[in-house]
C-alpha cells in the first residue's frame, strides 16, 4: 500500500478524489444489480468491494474499476431461482457458480487467453462502446420510477417473483428530479471551465445533496431506492459488517451430475462475459491513456476476485465501463483511484450507511449520463459514410446486439462477421499468372494467401488435362496459411502425377516444405529447395519475423 502512494504521490490528490466519486457511483449500480440478481443489496455490495480492491491491487490494468455488473446479473437471476427450486439454495448455488467462474477466468489468464483481445477488429470495439453506453443511459430510467401500489398500498410483485412492478414517477416529483440531473450535469460541464483543481463530478454530487438535505426536498435517495426494491415493511439500508466467509456454502449440496449440470453451463456464460467486458474495457482504457494493460494478469485478477466473493459472500463482477470512464475522466491514472473507492465503499457500509443514503439519486444519474456523453463514440456518424459498408454493418450489429441481448453474444457476433468478410476478400484475392518457358514448361506464379476459404479457387486455376508434360508452381508471391492449403497442394500433385505429368513445386514456405515432406515421400522429389532467387529470401525473413 505504501509503494503504491509513493508511486502516485504527484496525482494523489486526483486519486483522491476520483476514488471517493467512483465508490459513491457504486453504489446504487451494486444495489439496482443486487436487485435484478434477486440477492440481498449487501452482496453485490460486497461483491463490488471485493472485486474492487483484488483487482485494483493485482490486476492488468491501472485505474480500470470491477464490481457488480449487469451483464453478469441477468444472468445470475436465472441460477438462483433454480437454486431456490432445490430447497431455497440460491445462494449457496450462485456462490459455488463464482468459484467455478474464478477458476476458467484465471485458466484463461494462465493459458493467456487474454492476448486474444487484440484479434478484436475496430468496429466491433466501437459498437461495444455504444452499445454499452445505450445500455448505461437506459438503465438510468430505472431510476425514475416508483413502485406500483394495490388498493392496500402494497407493492405488486412481478410474476416472476423477483422485484415489483414500478412506474414512472409524476407530477413535481418527476421535474424535481430532471431539474436536479440538469443542475449535476451542468456543475460537471462548467466547473471544469472555471478550474481543474477540483474534482467535477465529486463537486457536483456533494452540491446536490446539500441542496437537498438543507432544503428538506421530498426526492429519490440512496436509501428511499433500496427500500424501494425491498418486501413490505423492510427499510431500504447499506448498513453492515464485514464479509462473512461462507462457511454453510456446500451444506445440504447434493454433487451429483445434475448439480453440475446446472451450473458449470452457467459458469462459463459468466466467466466469459466477465472477461470479454473487461478486456474490452481494458482495451478502452488503454486507448483513452494510451498505454497499455496486460490482458492475462487481469484475467487472473479477476478470477481471484470472483473466488473470493464465492468464498465472502459477494455477487460477483467484472469490469464497469460507466466508473472506469469516471475514474479515468477525474484525473486517476494508477492502482491507487481503485483502492481507494474499494475502500470508501467498505467504510461506506460500515460507518457512513446514514450518511450516504441522504444522497440525491439525481445526482448520480446526471453523473453517469455524463458518463454515457463521453462513452458513447460520436464519431461513428461522422464516418459510417466513409468506412466499408460491412464495417458499418458489423457496428450498428455489435450496438443493436449488446442493447438486446447482452455483451457477450454481441461480440461473438461481431467477430464472426468480421472474420467472414475477412476470409471471403482474402479468398477473392488469390490469383495464378501463366507463362511457357522456352523449354516448354508451364509454369504458374501464384500470389495471393492459400487458406481453407481460397482453395476451391486456387484449386480452378488449373487445367491438369491440357497442361504439357511438364510443369512448375511457384509460390513466391503466396503464403499457404492452413491445412487445407496444404491439402490442396497435395492433392494437386496427385492428379498431375496420376496424369504422368511433372511437377515442381517452388519457393514455398520451409513450414510448409517440412509438412508436405512429413506427409508423403513424394513431396522430395517434387520440392525445389535449392533456391537462388534473392527475393525469397526476403519473403521469408519477413514470414519467420512475422511469427
Amino acid at each position: 500500500m505504501f509503494e503504491l502512494i509513493r508511486n502516485h504521490q504527484k496525482n494523489f490528490k486526483n486519486e483522491l478524489f476520483s476514488g471517493l466519486t467512483v465508490a459513491l457511483a457504486l453504489v446504487p449500480e451494486a444495489v439496482a444489480f443486487a436487485f435484478v440478481a434477486g440477492v440481498d443489496p449487501l452482496i453485490g455490495l460486497y461483491g463490488a468491494f471485493m472485486m474492487g480492491i483484488i483487482t485494483s491491487i493485482f490486476g492488468g490494468r491501472p485505474g480500470m474499476i470491477s464490481g457488480a455488473t449487469g451483464a453478469m446479473a441477468v444472468v445470475m437471476v436465472s441460477l438462483v431461482k433454480e437454486g431456490n427450486a432445490h430447497g431455497d439454495q440460491g445462494l449457496q448455488y450462485l456462490f459455488i457458480t463464482l468459484l467455478f467462474v474464478g477458476l476458467f477466468q484465471i485458466l484463461a489468464g494462465v493459458f493467456k487467453l487474454g492476448k486474444f483481445v487484440r484479434l478484436i477488429p475496430h468496429p466491433v470495439m466501437m459498437g461495444f462502446v455504444n452499445g454499452l453506453a445505450i445500455v448505461i443511459f437506459t438503465a438510468q430510467f430505472g431510476m425514475f420510477k416508483e413502485p406500483v401500489l394495490d388498493a392496500l398500498g402494497h407493492k405488486i410483485p412481478l410474476e416472476d417473483g423477483v422485484g415489483f412492478k414500478t412506474q414512472m414517477i409524476q407530477g413535481a416529483e418527476l421535474w424535481t428530479m430532471i431539474g436536479l440531473v440538469a443542475l449535476t450535469m451542468g456543475i460537471m460541464i462548467g466547473l471544469p471551465k472555471l478550474t481543474k483543481k477540483i474534482p467535477a463530478a465529486l463537486t457536483a454530487i456533494l452540491v446536490i445533496a446539500g441542496v437537498v438535505i438543507f432544503s428538506g426536498m421530498e426526492v429519490s435517495t440512496v436509501g428511499s431506492f433500496i427500500t424501494d426494491g425491498l418486501p413490505d415493511g423492510k427499510v431500504g439500508t447499506i448498513e453492515g459488517g464485514l464479509p462473512q466467509f461462507q462457511t454453510g456454502i456446500f451444506s445440504g449440496i447434493t454433487f451429483d451430475i445434475e448439480f453440475f449440470r446446472t451450473i458449470l453451463p452457467y459458469a462459463l456464460i459468466l466467466a466469459a462475459i466477465g472477461l470479454i467486458e473487461s478486456l474490452m474495457t481494458l482495451n478502452l482504457i488503454d486507448e483513452l491513456t494510451q498505454t497499455r494493460g496486460n490482458g492475462n494478469r487481469e484475467c487472473i485478477a479477476q478470477g481471484s476476485a470472483n473466488i473470493v466473493n464465492g468464498l465472502f459472500g459477494g455477487m460477483g463482477g467484472c469490469a464497469m465501463i460507466g466508473q472506469s470512464i469516471i475514474n479515468i475522466n477525474s484525473g486517476a491514472r494508477g492502482r491507487l483511484s481503485g483502492i481507494i473507492a474499494a475502500v470508501t465503499l467498505l467504510m461506506f457500509i460500515l460507518f457512513a450507511g446514514p450518511l450516504i443514503e441522504q444522497v440525491p439519486i439525481a445526482a448520480l444519474v446526471g453523473v453517469m449520463f455524463m458518463v454515457v456523453i463521453g462513452t458513447f463514440a460520436w464519431s461513428s456518424f461522422r464516418i459510417m459514410n466513409k468506412i466499408p459498408l460491412t464495417d458499418a454493418f458489423v457496428l450498428v450489429l455489435v450496438s443493436t446486439l449488446t442493447v438486446i441481448f447482452d455483451l457477450a453474444i454481441a461480440v461473438f457476433a461481431g467477430i464472426i462477421v468480421s472474420a467472414l468478410v475477412f476470409s471471403w476478400e482474402n479468398a477473392k484475392r488469390i490469383r495464378a499468372r501463366k507463362h511457357i518457358k522456352e523449354d516448354g514448361t508451364k509454369v504458374y506464379e501464384i500470389w495471393g494467401p492459400l487458406f481453407f476459404g481460397s482453395v476451391q479457387t486456387f484449386m480452378s486455376k488449373f487445367t491438369v488435362a491440357e497442361d504439357p508434360d511438364k510443369v512448375e508452381i511457384d509460390f513466391i508471391e503466396s503464403r499457404v496459411s492452413d491445412h487445407s492449403g496444404i491439402e490442396a497442394i497435395f492433392n494437386l500433385v496427385k492428379q498431375y502425377q496420376a496424369a504422368d505429368k511433372t511437377i515442381v513445386l517452388k519457393h514455398l514456405s520451409p513450414d510448409c516444405v517440412r509438412i508436405l515432406k512429413k506427409a508423403s515421400k513424394t513431396f522430395h522429389s517434387v520440392i525445389e529447395e535449392d533456391i537462388d532467387d534473392p527475393r525469397y529470401y526476403v519473403v521469408t525473413d519477413l514470414i519467420e519475423a512475422e511469427d
